[in-house]
């Protein structure tokens, strides 16, 4: 154990050193060029080898001296307690690593559906990302996820097939489903070279290079180029992909079709004009480089950062919104953490500018001014001090109490003015407004009433934050003692504001604090954070699901309230009507009359008292006349409004939320559960078993197929009957069974369900 602990305390002093040698120097970080950085993330289904990969490439790069392994419990990036523990990963972290003398930024994310927050807060400052598959199994569930989400922020892509040792390791295979499952075009670069079916290591496409690694820790390889002479079929066989990766590229890039009928050959171009090629290809997201190794084996990872380096983007290629703030700061927070000794820490890219330690800054999102404390740079959890941070970069800063991830800030009021002026300048252009918009913004604009103008567009676009995802779990959770519901509530405020996909609720009957989260393993790693880093010996109640309500019919209802409070007369009439809507957005939630007698009524309606009935409708929504249940896709009207001089806004927000609690009661609402697509990989011999299992769990197999002697199931089903499902699946396939699954949406109940829920939920 003691060595242990020497051999840990030994590796942060090194990376200490590292970071004092590459991030303290100011004359290095004044020369250091945006186009010489990459900001990177490493994407994945879980176990594909993510952290094993970042692993290899620090030690390549000796910003650390030995390897750590994940079975090991002590990489650098998986640092918590519960990620050495259960061998996953479940927080991002941030290193940055010298490579060819560019800098590469690389934040390591969560492979877990649980954690997908993660990797949705990472990717809205990423220029580039490393999408990692297993090289026996091609693309899986959470690799759909992770790439939709990646395609949500325009990021462009790599494709690193990992595990190319493994015996049923298929090139083709995962080339295949690339090109099946995610719908796009793949650029073979990579073929995996073997001797006495061994990994030693791969042919670059481009080149026609044979890459071999020498024994050791991978730091030994060797290149040779391909001849027709002494390679034969080799040669034949890889000047034959060589051509197929021309030819493809050529139909996606005009400027190397244009080289190649100069030309009249495929084989006679030169290797540089083919990697420009390939990189402008990537940044406009026509092709995908696809890239093979072992990470585990040594095999691989430097060809994987010279990749990164030659295709993806530099900070100068990424999106041209944060060039509206010129030379003032813009940076976008993706991360915060609370830290024993340095306090909340909160984590930023920045894109245009400088930050200097102790600077003021202005949140765009929040309409406020903030001081920072300390300034640091990250290598995982390690936190070098430095003076200041140039664009381009991520920095880490102290002391800020009210910015959360996904908001954007800058130096000042008048410098966000200033941007916002030349942002609503360029979307005048047509063009720009489709290079700036992301996908995620455009849902929202869409969801406007009416054609939003350029200057609305800027607000999305410089206030837009990350997008959270629905919770799909309940428990309750209580302290040990009364005494300790402060720190309690202050440890799960401190832990809601890290992860936005942990909502913290009190329940208005029964006074317990409610936990949602977007699984079992989320909830439970919540928990275990708040005994060893609380030191609360807190307890969680059952897990229950995550129902919602939806109206079945329409009703209408007029509420008068007429009473007098201390002094003051209130008087409130309210009319107000509900139907269901399917798919209504979160704006369109309200609506108002607008007929001659009702738009002449809400005319006159104070804007005040406008804003209170939107807070009594946030609150009637969230309990269904059937379960207290969340309602969603429901329109609610609002035909009359009177409101006395003098009546309290709180007045008119229980006075709403009263009249829709009738109305809901007489349109008469349904329970909807949450429907989860699962994919389970077993073996054929076991597949019986899980089949009749499912079925029994009113699961809906969407698709079956064989892949490597295992069968890979597809299906939907209801969550409440994959309440510890894992140790059902173990117990029926003897551990040889893998399984995922992520929420797919919300589906009506039969009467026979719905009764069965209810029953659950309250006991009769």
């Amino acid at each position: 154990m003691k060595t242990f602990c020497a051999l840990n305390y030994y590796r942060k002093f090194l990376r200490n050193a590292q970071i004092r040698r590459y991030c303290s120097a100011e004359e290095r970080k004044d020369k250091t060029k945006n186009n010489k950085i990459c900001n990177i993330g490493i994407l994945a289904h879980i176990d594909a080898g993510k952290t094993t990969t970042t692993e290899r490439m620090l030690f390549y790069s000796g910003t650390i001296r030995s390897m750590g392994e994940v079975h090991h419990g002590n990489t650098v990036t998986d640092y918590m307690e519960q990620e050495r523990q259960r061998g996953i990963t479940i927080t991002s972290a941030a290193v940055s690593f010298p490579w060819q003398g560019y800098q590469i930024n690389l934040i390591d994310t969560p492979g877990h559906i649980d954690f997908t927050m993660e990797v949705e807060q990472s990717l809205a400052v990423l220029d580039g990302a490393v999408v990692v598959l297993d090289g026996s199994a091609g693309v899986e569930a959470q690799t759909l996820t992770v790439w939709r989400q990646a395609d949500n922020y325009k990021v462009p892509r790599i494709m690193y097939l990992n595990k190319m040792d493994r015996s049923d390791a298929d090139v083709a295979t995962c080339v295949r489903s690339i090109e099946d499952k995610l719908q796009v075009t793949p650029l073979m670069l990579h073929l995996p070279v073997r001797h006495e079916d061994k990994l030693i290591g791969l042919i670059d496409l481009i080149s026609l290079e044979e890459i071999i690694w020498t024994q050791g820790r991978g730091q030994n390889f060797s290149r040779r180029k391909l001849t027709e002479k002494s390679d034969g079929k080799v040669w034949e066989t890889s000047l034959n992909q060589h051509r197929k990766v021309i030819d493809t590229l050529s139909s996606v890039d005009d400027q190397l079709a244009e080289t190649i009928i100069q030309e009249e050959s495929l084989d006679n171009l030169d290797v540089k004009d083919i990697a420009k090629a390939i990189r402008r290809s990537t940044i406009a997201m026509k092709a995908f480089p696809v890239l093979c190794g072992s990470s585990y084996k040594n095999i691989g990872v430097q060809t994987l950062m010279d990749s990164v380096i030659s295709y993806l983007p530099s900070p100068l290629d990424g999106n041209y919104m944060y060039n509206s703030f010129d030379t003032d700061l813009s940076a976008r927070v993706f991360k915060v953490q609370h830290d024993d000794q340095r306090g909340v820490l909160t984590f930023l890219r920045l894109y245009s500018g400088q930050i200097n330690k102790g600077q003021k800054i202005y949140n765009l999102a929040r309409d406020q001014s903030e001081q920072t404390g300390l300034l640091y740079v990250a290598l995982a959890d390690e936190y070098q001090p430095v003076e200041k941070v140039t664009a381009g970069n991520i920095a880490v800063v102290s002391a800020l109490k009210a910015t959360m991830s996904g908001d954007l800030v800058t130096s000042t009021n008048a410098a966000a003015n200033r941007a916002k002026e030349r942002l609503v300048s360029k979307l005048q252009d047509p063009a720009a407004m489709e290079d700036l918009v992301l996908p995620n913004a455009r849902l929202r604009l869409q969801a406007m009433d009416a054609d939003p103008t350029p200057a609305e567009v800027a607000e999305v676009l410089l206030g837009i934050g990350n997008t959270v995802p629905e919770p799909v779990f309940l428990c309750s959770i209580e302290p040990p003692s009364a005494a300790l519901q402060p720190a309690l509530e202050t440890a799960l405020a401190e832990l809601a504001r890290e992860d936005p996909s942990l909502r913290v609720s009190t329940d208005d009957d029964t006074g317990q604090v409610v936990l949602a989260g977007m699984g079992e393993l989320h909830l439970e790693i919540i928990k275990e954070r708040i005994i060893r880093e609380y030191k609360i010996d807190a307890e969680l109640g059952p897990p229950q699901i995550s129902y919602k309500e939806t109206l079945v019919g329409t009703a209408r209802e007029t509420l008068i309230v007429d009473r007098k409070i201390g002094n003051a007369k209130q008087q409130v009439k309210v009319t107000m009507s509900a139907k269901h809507l399917k798919g209504v957005t979160s704006d369109k939630v309200l609506k108002f009359d607008k007929s001659a007698d009702s738009a002449a009524n809400l005319s006159h309606a104070h804007p005040r008292h406008i804003q209170a009935v939107r807070r009594g409708l946030a609150s009637a929504l969230m309990r269904g006349p059937r379960l207290a249940c969340p309602l969603v896709d429901v329109q609610v009207t609002l035909h009359w409004l009177e409101v006395s001089r003098g009546s309290a806004d709180s007045t008119v927000a229980a006075a709403v939320a009263q009249c829709l609690r009738k109305v809901f009661s007489q349109a008469e609402s349904v329970l909807l559960e949450p429907l989860m697509s699962l994919e389970l990989v077993v073996p054929e011999s076991h597949s019986a078993r899980l089949l009749a299992d499912l079925a029994r769990r009113r699961a809906d197999v969407q698709d079956i197929h064989v892949r490597h002697g295992t069968k890979v199931i597809r299906c939907l089903a209801p969550l409440s009957e994959l309440l510890g499902y894992s140790t059902t699946v173990r117990s029926l396939s003897s551990g040889l069974a893998t399984f995922s699954m992520e929420f797919h949406s919300n589906r009506q109940m039969s009467p026979r369900d719905e009764e069965k829920a209810i029953r659950s939920v309250t006991g009769f």
